[in-house]
């Protein structure tokens, strides 16, 4: 399976770059958009789970790594995607979960954490030791986050060895990384990694694989995250600059192994992310963005719902959500400031869409279920399709999309799709 990954390196190294979108949501419809798009298009799919939803204690998701595993490849089989197809990763694994607890500890749950996902058959790895624990004196220096990945990575070797995978894995690595789950805060700017603190990055990790006698493993490394100037928050997306980033494309010259891995790419337009593929971002993430369509989808269909059916019908499906919300404001109290009205319009609109977290609680399940219901009951007519939904409009009149609710959520969500498949297409 890691023949995919490997052929995005070997592409960047012998200039004719390609790359690969790491789906990182574990919504079903997402994840099923996903799967259907690389069936359409015949590719490969990257479908990674972030440590925050998916852990050996279930995440908030309530799934473990082999449940996350059963549910992608469930709906795999039912879009005939072939296994060899499906690379399954873990992002930002290590302590950051644990964080309030001492170090210790936490770098205990985090070894726990990587077997786990190794177990499972996980076969990309990012080894994320950036965050301090609770007895760590503010923030890490490099040598330190460095010498707790290598921690994680003989956790990770030896559980692969144990189930006969030795050589299989493949690592991602990198200390200047956005926080899981998106910024908390407004951003006024961003200044991209500098090829110096690259190096660094790669020198430290170098040498504290080596000091664990995993030396070997370095060529097992397949991308390094770094800053490229590509963020976004609950307003505003900062776009990639690739003059901003000539220096620091220079940090990979001796590593032909490796690739770049962008995070945070989210809302950037077709000509950025081709960009940079073409500059060696090889793996570009997208998470938010696709449940950001998938809500505009659905609040469209429950605003053609209210056209057609009376209130007591209706699902009310943005009412719904907007209370799970407010009784449970723990995933959003600390990222959305401002007076009350502000925070209500950053519940609903935020580019950082915390509500993204809300959606498994099962009131909002059973709304989503009764908006579709009711519209496939009642047929959607064209003239609030355009109005609401107007590419799905098209390609219903044009391309033979069909009409039905579920079928118009899951195109949504491909639209964002469509544009990283033109992205990491080789041109």
């Amino acid at each position: 399976m890691n023949r995919h990954l490997d052929a995005v390196v070997r592409s960047h190294r012998d200039h004719r770059p390609a790359g690969i979108t790491s789906v990182c949501s574990a919504h079903p419809l997402v994840i099923e958009a996903a799967l259907a798009q690389a069936v359409g298009d015949r590719t490969p799919v990257l479908i990674e789970a972030t440590s925050n939803q998916v852990d050996q204690f279930g995440g908030y998701t309530g799934l473990r790594p082999a449940d996350f595993r059963a549910l992608v490849e469930d709906i795999a089989r039912r879009l005939g995607l072939p296994t060899e197809d499906l690379v399954l990763g873990g992002d930002h694994l290590g302590p950051h979960r644990w964080r309030d607890q001492p170090a210790e500890t936490a770098m205990s749950h985090a070894e726990d954490l990587v077997r786990c996902y190794v177990e499972a058959g996980y076969t990309k790895l990012h080894l994320d030791c950036s965050y301090p624990c609770a007895d760590d004196p503010g923030s890490l220096e490099g040598e330190v986050m460095a010498t707790r990945a290598a921690r994680m990575l003989v956790a990770a070797e030896d559980e692969a060895a144990r189930a006969g995978l030795t050589g299989e894995l493949r690592y991602v690595i990198g200390t200047e990384v956005p926080v899981p789950g998106g910024a908390d805060h407004e951003i006024t700017g961003l200044v991209p990694t500098t090829r110096d603190s690259a190096r660094a990055t790669l020198d430290h990790h170098k040498d504290a694989f080596a000091a664990v006698g995993r030396g070997d493993v370095w060529p097992q490394v397949m991308a390094l995250v770094v800053q490229p100037g590509v963020e976004f928050d609950h307003v505003r997306v900062f776009d990639y600059d690739s003059e901003a980033t000539r220096s620091l494309r220079t940090a990979l010259d001796d590593e032909p192994a490796m690739v770049f891995e962008a995070h945070s790419t989210d809302y950037q337009t077709l000509e950025a992310l081709t960009t940079l593929v073409t500059d060696g971002w090889g793996v570009l993430k997208v998470g938010p963005g696709l449940t950001f369509a998938m809500r505009e989808a659905l609040f469209a269909l429950a605003a053609i719902e209210a056209e057609l059916l009376p209130v007591a019908a209706c699902s009310r499906l943005p009412a719904v959500v907007e209370a799970r919300m407010l009784a449970r404001p723990e995933q959003w109290a600390g990222y959305y400031a401002g007076t009350p009205e502000e925070q209500a319009l950053a519940r609903r609109y935020s580019y950082s869409d915390r509500m993204r977290y809300y959606w498994p609680e099962l009131e909002i399940e059973m709304a989503v279920a009764t908006l579709l219901e009711n519209l496939t009951n009642r047929g959607i007519p064209d003239p609030l399709l355009s109005a609401f939904l107007p590419d799905q409009y098209a390609r219903v009149r044009s391309d033979g999309l069909a009409r039905a609710p579920r079928a118009l959520v899951l195109d949504r969500v491909r639209d964002v799709l469509r544009t990283y498949a033109t992205a990491v297409t080789p041109h």
